[in-house]
């Protein structure tokens, strides 16, 4: 683990706050992207973000330090975003406002909305974040956490709570499916593949465990 993370997290189980809030100062924005890619507005974000660093202080003795901190609140943002969404799409419906079909994902465009994005985005990108909203929750979810943010396939499974080799197949067909969303004029792609995602350059064969 960072050392410089095991000294704060240290300093805060001895009662010194100052040190949890250089915690959040350190990761708030990152943990907002991850929260933005699965709530659906940057408010709903911002309240997971909250939620997580109460989750995160009021568990803190519990962390073992076997992985890396941002790691441990990373699943600590992505259960709470998941778990914030459902909640909202359920008191929605009970409302009776949910005006759409209950079975179709809303277009999730919060890519757009991260804290550190550039004030200006090409028309690439745009089109970019465009398909990867169209994805299925469970396909962008992988796509993001392995292409984007560069997660291990142990992490996301981890983090996602299925087998590994259900994150294998699932990234598969996401890459795939994003393929036949982009325009490969548009976005320079050929047919290997969206070198512009595939950070990680891993050509492992998806295993063929179901969804």
């Amino acid at each position: 683990m960072n050392q410089d993370d095991q000294r704060l997290i240290a300093e805060v189980l001895a009662g010194r706050s100052a040190a949890f809030e250089e915690l959040v100062r350190r990761y708030q924005d990152r943990l907002f992207n991850v929260a933005s890619r699965v709530v659906d507005n940057p408010e709903d974000a911002a309240d997971v973000v909250q939620d997580v660093f109460v989750s995160a202080y009021q568990s803190l003795a519990g962390f073992k330090g076997e992985s890396e901190f941002f790691t441990w609140l990373y699943r600590i943002a992505f259960n709470t975003a998941i778990s914030f969404k459902r909640r909202k799409k359920a008191a929605v419906s009970l409302d009776g406002r949910g005006g759409s079909d209950p079975g179709i994902e809303p277009l999730d465009r919060s890519l757009d909305a991260a804290p550190d994005a550039g004030l200006e985005r090409t028309e690439d990108e745009r089109v970019l974040a465009d398909a990867i909203a169209k994805l299925s929750p469970e396909h962008r979810t992988v796509l993001v956490l392995k292409d984007i943010d560069g997660l291990k396939y142990e992490e996301i499974a981890e983090t996602m709570g299925v087998p590994i080799g259900t994150v294998r197949s699932r990234l598969h067909r996401a890459r795939l499916e994003l393929r036949t969303l982009l325009d490969p004029d548009a976005v320079g792609l050929t047919d290997a593949g969206p070198p512009a995602l595939d950070k990680a350059g891993d050509n492992t064969p998806p295993h063929t465990d179901a969804d």
